[in-house]
């Protein structure tokens, strides 16, 4: 490691569904957070490790969309993501690229301006749009705030997202390596797994009830002398008609969920997967504090 060597903690913050689980997958090359086109598909706070040993590491935080909550699983996801501006050293704030500017931005550039450190503008979803309305698009963001850069990308496609770490490395204090080379992210297994399976019952499943739904794993382990894992989780949801949609007409919804969970878990983990899923109903749990923490969502632990 040089002494010109830079390092520190870059978070990620948007709206639901503006593209920062799929930019902070690119960038690492490898899926650690999940994505789908509903919202408030990240939950939590998960940090990924970028390390270019020429130049440093960036420690990316990926947060919940900033939305307005009505329950107190939201407000716990919003205070994540506006809580973690106060550790980090860089903010990228995604964007769709659209000119309307509406009461969710104005609330995101009240957050920036409470902090001192640089902020970055990223325009995602680039490739849906015609190039002449990016420069419309900048300008219309450049009168809100005071911007370090304002970077236009794709994070599906992976147009100009290398000008984001550039613009990163630039900004970053000089600093340690926090991690070593070889660290992707500071997620357990388990969790991951959770949240593969969170994520393909999100793609299969109808707008309403994925929000309601959470995933444990209650059991995971490698058969001895063998390349195979069994893994046992629950599907929470909160009405019994949820769980008959999960479950599906002869089980074959939950098959489906299994079957594509299985082929993402396998690449993760390296070896071949016994999947079994189960359907649990625990009412209300989003408004539990209690239940909130048995699946991961511990309010104390921000």
């Amino acid at each position: 490691m040089t002494e010109d060597f830079k390092s520190g903690f870059v978070t990620l913050i948007g709206r639901p569904n503006v593209g920062k689980s799929t930019l902070m997958n690119r960038f690492i090359g490898q899926k650690i957070a999940i994505t789908s086109s509903k919202p408030q598909t990240t939950r939590n706070r998960i940090q990924t490790v970028y390390t270019d040993p020429g130049r440093g590491q960036i420690i990316f935080v990926d947060t919940p969309g900033i939305h307005k909550a009505k329950n107190k699983l939201g407000e716990y996801m919003v205070n994540v993501a506006e809580s973690t501006l106060k550790d980090v050293d860089i903010v990228l704030w995604l964007v769709e690229p659209s000119t309307f500017i509406g009461a969710g931005e104005r609330h995101i550039v009240e957050q920036l301006q409470k902090v001192d450190i640089p902020v970055l503008l990223i325009i995602n979803k680039t490739d849906t749009v015609k190039k002449n309305e990016i420069l419309i698009i900048i300008d219309a963001y450049r009168q809100l705030f005071r911007f370090a850069e304002i970077i236009p990308v794709s994070a599906l496609t992976g147009d100009n997202t290398d000008e984001i770490l550039d613009a990163v490395f630039t900004y970053l204090p000089y600093g340690p390596m926090y991690y070593d080379e070889e660290t992707l992210t500071d997620q357990p297994e388990r969790q991951i797994v959770a949240e593969i399976i969170r994520e393909k019952a999100l793609r299969c499943l109808s707008e309403e009830i994925p929000h309601g739904i959470a995933v444990t794993i209650e059991s995971m382990k490698i058969r001895p002398k063998s390349n195979l894992f069994d893994i046992e989780a629950d599907i929470i949801c909160e009405k019994d008609s949820h769980k008959g949609i999960i479950i599906g007409k002869g089980g074959a919804m939950l098959k489906k969920i299994g079957s594509y969970a299985r082929e993402d878990i396998e690449e993760l983990l390296g070896c071949k997967v016994n999947l079994k899923l189960f359907v649990k109903v625990r009412k209300g749990w989003r408004d539990s504090d209690i239940q909130m923490k048995n699946f991961g969502y511990d309010p104390r632990e921000m």
